[in-house]
């Protein structure tokens, strides 16, 4: 307010300043006399009009920059928002890994930029028979320790996913066929190194089953998980705890 009072006053000063010099400057030339009253409207007109004139033009501005600058913090919050939100959107809740549509969803754009890759998909073995002896509490705990193992495996171009109850996909970019047998064992025995421990104490180990496959360029995303998840079923039939590739 101080400041939009200062500014009208200079203003208000600038232009009995300009009206001086154009009374002066135009009035002799047409045989008149700046004085008296002439002078006195001379400078008070001036101030009645721009002084109050102009404090309305600057409250009014101040107003509509305060505006522009609420409008630009909300917009942000909400960007800001909504992006939080899309992030939450595809992540599991329980692991933190990618919901099964966001992993389709990023394996789709995986092959449309060109790209290739192994394809793992996981399964806990006898998950059920966790839940059934151990309780849920045991069971989630399971899945989060498993999230948390996948999860270091992820990158800008390789990503892990929740695909449903106890299944998981991992996806490891540019990896060659040969390294990929190599990656599962890793995985496997990475998985088959939690322990777990039940609410009265008792440690339970978990294991998985892999079933791989080496998706080439321009792969069809559904084909490939539909075959490593043939890969999986042969190795739970195989006794569980190990990897087809």
């Amino acid at each position: 307010m101080r400041r939009t009072v200062e500014k009208s006053i200079v203003t208000g000063l600038l232009s009995v300043l300009a009206s001086l010099a154009i009374s002066f400057s135009i009035v002799p030339l047409l045989g008149g006399e700046v004085a008296g009253a002439g002078l006195l409207m001379t400078i008070f007109c001036p101030l009645a009009i721009s002084i109050p004139a102009s404090a309305l033009h600057f409250t009014q501005s101040d107003k509509v920059r305060r505006a522009e600058a609420a409008t630009k913090e909300a917009l942000n919050k909400l960007a800001d928002a909504y992006e939080t939100l899309r992030i939450q959107s595809r992540s599991d809740g329980l692991t933190g890994v990618l919901t099964r549509s966001a992993f389709m969803e990023d394996l789709a754009l995986t092959s449309q930029r060109g790209g290739t890759g192994a394809l793992l998909f996981l399964d806990l073995d006898h998950f059920k028979s966790i839940n059934d002896r151990y309780g849920h509490t045991t069971g989630d705990e399971a899945l989060r320790c498993v999230g948390l193992v996948l999860a270091r495996y992820q990158s800008r171009s390789d990503f892990a996913g929740r695909l449903g109850g106890e299944e998981f996909g991992l996806f490891q970019s540019d990896l060659a066929f040969e390294q990929m047998r190599g990656r599962c064992e890793e995985v496997r025995e990475e998985i088959a190194r939690i322990v777990l421990k039940t609410p009265s104490g008792i440690q339970v180990r978990i294991s998985t089953s892999i079933g791989a496959y080496y998706c080439r360029r321009g792969f069809d995303p559904s084909d490939c998980l539909k075959a490593a998840d043939e890969n999986l079923y042969q190795a739970k039939a195989l006794g569980r705890n190990r990897v087809i590739a």
